[in-house]
């Protein structure tokens, strides 16, 4: 699918279920590598990225099979630790096996991500992850090479929470030497997540949720099963969808804890949500009220949801401000909006967006994967028809937004 059709000014009505994250089932995936058996993952999205990851692990010798939303790992097989060069240019998460192919192989082969262009992301937190551990890295070429006869366990200390960075570093530790732990740790769901992953197949992890991880290093892991969180930004993103169009709709399967920061905002913005132990109801009747909303690493505002939030600004009453504080690049959505009459104005890491309603449909382009969905949530209070061209990045982490929304009554399609 590479371009989606919005009918807009369509009210949104019904319930629908939450796809599982794309977030937390990347790393789980190169997480199974750890261990040299059979891995069970449940509620795995049919996205991309997921389709991506299994190429990956089956082109360094895993044996995959994914059976609707069921995935099966089998690790026995494994054959090489160095992660095919077009993988890695399609999808920046890839670099999340590093940590696991050190851990289970002493080495691990890639090169410099790449992925969505929402900013520079380095990798230099992972590095020296790695380093603390005990590996040497080199660079050869476009390649980067990460090896190690031993890892031992060892303090390691973030400057920033990066999730990534934590994600490699935990799956390092699992079988070296030793405790580490790890400092200024990432508070994410989905590290969460990868922690009870790891623990429920033979891991000895402690602290999850907490900015202090402590990982006791284990010889083996053994066979085990898993069921994949609902998404977050998905959830987050319907959220928009329903106060860009207004209407009432509930999202099954997403726990509303994960989601804390961006309903806090929704309400303060005029929505009035419901929140129950696994599903969320939630109504929007006339135009939002106007907000300031700095993204932060969780639980803040999550940057991930900052352009489908700017879209719903982008019909607000009065004037909202967004500051960016995570990947500077997220703002190239504001010049697509502004294309279907958006009043943005962006300087270096801040926008200032003057709401009006409707917008005017017309012709976009995705440059990101959660910048496509924030034109497609815009699309839905347009006049018009929003045509969206370049929508296989949101095919990188949505199963299907067009069946999801059409299913709460938008008229929306998608097309080669």
């Amino acid at each position: 699918m590479s371009i989606i059709q919005v009918q807009g000014l369509r009210s949104l009505e019904g319930e629908i279920k939450v796809q599982g994250s794309k977030n937390a089932v990347l790393p789980i995936m190169a997480a199974a590598v750890l261990h040299k058996g059979r891995t069970v993952i449940h509620n795995v999205p049919r996205i991309q990225d997921v389709f991506c990851m299994l190429g990956i692990l089956q082109s360094i010798g895993c044996s995959c099979s994914l059976d609707g939303h069921k995935l099966t790992i089998d690790g026995a097989s494994l054959s090489q630790s160095e992660i095919p060069e077009e993988y890695i240019k399609s999808m920046r998460s890839s670099i999340i096996l590093s940590g696991p192919l050190l851990g289970r192989t002493g080495s691990a082969v890639t090169s410099f991500p790449g992925g969505c262009s929402i900013g520079k992301r380095p990798i230099d937190l992972h590095l020296m992850a790695f380093r603390a551990l005990g590996a040497g890295v080199k660079e050869k070429g476009d390649k980067l090479i990460v090896s190690a006869k031993k890892l031992k366990g060892a303090d390691i200390y973030f400057p920033f929470p990066s999730v990534g960075a934590t994600e490699n570093a935990l799956m390092a530790a699992v079988h070296a030497e030793g405790v580490t732990v790890i400092h200024g740790a990432a508070k994410e769901p989905e590290i969460k997540s990868l922690c009870s992953f790891l623990n429920n197949m033979g891991a000895r992890i402690h602290g999850a949720g907490t900015s202090r991880l402590a990982v006791t290093g284990v010889k083996e892991l053994h066979d085990s099963e898993f069921t994949v969180a609902g998404d977050r930004i998905v959830a987050g993103t319907y959220l928009a969808a329903v106060m860009a169009a207004q209407g009432s709709i509930v999202l099954n399967g997403v726990l509303p804890e994960d989601l804390r920061s961006a309903l806090r905002i929704a309400e303060k913005m005029g929505a009035e949500i419901r929140e129950y132990e696994n599903h969320l109801e939630v109504s929007m009747m006339g135009r939002p009220d106007s907000i300031d909303v700095v993204t932060e690493p969780y639980p803040g505002f999550p940057t991930d949801l900052q352009s489908q939030l700017m879209a719903v600004m982008a019909v607000s009453r009065g004037t909202s401000r967004i500051s960016e504080t995570i990947f500077e690049g997220r703002f190239k959505t504001a010049e697509e909006l502004r294309r279907l009459g958006a009043d943005i104005i962006v300087k270096e890491k801040k926008a200032v967006i003057h709401g009006q309603h409707p917008l005017k449909g017309g012709f976009v382009t995705a440059t990101d994967l959660r910048g496509g969905a924030a034109l497609v949530v815009a699309g839905l209070a347009s006049e018009g028809i929003t045509e969206i061209h370049e929508c296989h990045h949101v095919e990188r982490g949505y199963e299907d937004i067009c069946r999801d929304l059409t299913s709460l009554g938008a008229a929306i399609r998608g097309m080669e």
